[in-house]
């Protein structure tokens, strides 16, 4: 396992820790994140515009389409140490 992965693994374990949950779009970034790292883009269909929580995890995960696994992890890593804080 490389330094990154370990760091991203350890940042998945903190932010369960949190000792406050975070605002819906935090938690957002924070899903569309850790799905880039680990799935890579987004594919298939969006879900219906009535299908509110699906929809909005399906647009803040391809809202970062591109990004690659490396970066996504860092950018999770630095999310979840800033709500440490």
């Amino acid at each position: 396992m490389s330094d990154i992965e370990a760091r991203f693994a350890q940042a998945q374990k903190d932010s369960v820790a949190l000792t406050q949950r975070p605002d819906n779009s935090t938690m957002l970034k924070l899903y569309a994140l850790y799905k880039q790292a680990t799935h890579g883009d987004v594919s298939g269909d969006a879900p219906g515009s009535f299908d509110f929580i699906r929809r909005a995890k399906f647009d803040a995960w391809s809202a970062i389409k591109g990004t690659t696994a490396e970066t996504a992890m860092q950018q999770y890593i630095d999310l979840v140490d800033s709500l440490r804080r």
